[in-house]
């Protein structure tokens, strides 16, 4: 007798949690069907940030048309489609709700089940779309609200051993970008400028307690701010270039740092790189010659997956799938998520 062939799991992924509208088809977890984003920069450059009134609106206008696009791709119907995930938070409430409501009605329409997802576990799990997970792990999160090392030691568990005190890394970026005058979003225009020049000013690294594995970079922005200005006022000329690269190693040395600490101590052989920041060419070239140097496995994911999207939701979305874990259709969006409580 021919045993019968496992069905393919497919899961439905939307993501509206800043100003990226995003809904994606992933296949058995880690295969991408469909993934489409769009994007909203051009709208919110003007104001040299995200507005979340204007976010919104772009997401109830453009969340249908993603959600038609995706099943176009996908080449599948909803008949082939095994649960809706969604970003339920962090993020602006304004955006997560268009999102979070609008896979409540496709999953009320169709039928299906609702999961509810952590958008950084989605950022974490945008690696399982490149490479095969190897618990126990540690992921640094790098993004424009967050910069954190979590320690998993198996799916779905999530132990933050290091977070921001202030400033996450992404917010420093575009603080800095935009004291140099540089459009938004500032962290891409930083790291080209940084390959430019040469690291020649100093400037602070904040490693805080000898035990800790925090971050904190409000004090490195002050100190780029205060040079600037000292230098206008003493009219002197600080190349914007050299300026860039002593930020930027400054940053580098500290992530990499702890995040190398933070593996010998929790015993890890594989590290992934999560989140808008991992984009970062200086960032990802450190990382990989530092973890590669101690004979561990790096996972980053290409520059499509770093930023928001909905494939990732819909790769942590498939895990929780499996957990046997689902939202009521109660589900709302929460911007203050938190990642270690279990979910649902």
């Amino acid at each position: 007798m021919i045993n019968e062939q496992q069905k393919d799991e497919y899961i439905l992924g939307i993501e509206t949690s800043c100003d990226e509208t995003a809904a994606a088809v992933i296949k058995n977890g880690t295969e991408i069907v469909a993934n489409v984003v769009s994007s909203q920069i051009e709208s919110h450059q003007r104001f040299g940030g995200v507005v979340p009134e204007i976010a919104s609106r772009h997401h109830v206008e453009q969340v249908t048309i993603v959600l038609e696009e995706t099943m176009k791709q996908s080449g599948l119907t909803m008949n082939s489609i095994d649960a809706i995930a969604v970003t339920e938070g962090p993020g602006l409430v304004g955006a997560l709700l268009i999102g979070v409501n609008a896979a409540k009605a496709v999953a009320f329409a169709h039928q299906k089940p609702l999961i509810g997802v952590h958008h950084i576990a989605g950022h974490i799990y945008a690696n399982q779309l490149v490479a095969e997970l190897k618990f126990p792990l540690l992921a640094l999160v790098v993004s424009g609200g967050h910069t954190e090392l979590v320690y998993m030691k198996e799916h779905g568990s999530f132990e933050v051993i290091g977070e921001t005190r202030d400033d996450a890394v992404g917010e420093a970026y575009d603080k800095v970008a935009r004291t140099l005058q540089l459009p938004y979003p500032g962290g891409p225009h930083i790291d080209r400028l940084a390959m430019e020049g040469q690291p020649s000013i100093k400037l602070p690294r904040a490693w805080l307690e000898e035990d800790s594995y925090d971050f904190s970079f409000s004090g490195l922005k002050s100190a780029v701010i205060n040079t600037l200005h000292n230098a206008k006022q003493k009219g002197e000329e600080i190349s914007p270039q050299d300026l860039a690269a002593s930020f930027q190693e400054s940053v580098i040395e500290v992530l990499v740092g702890k995040t190398l600490k933070a593996m010998e101590q929790y015993k890890v052989d594989q590290v992934l790189l999560a989140g808008g920041v991992a984009a970062n060419k200086g960032l990802r070239s450190a990382l990989m010659t530092a973890v590669d140097n101690v004979g561990k496995e790096l996972v980053i994911p290409p520059l499509s997956l770093c930023t928001d999207n909905a494939a990732m939701i819909a790769a942590a979305g498939s895990v929780l799938y499996r957990k046997g874990k689902r939202s009521g259709m109660d589900l709302n969006g929460n911007p203050g998520l938190d990642i270690e409580k279990p979910f649902n």
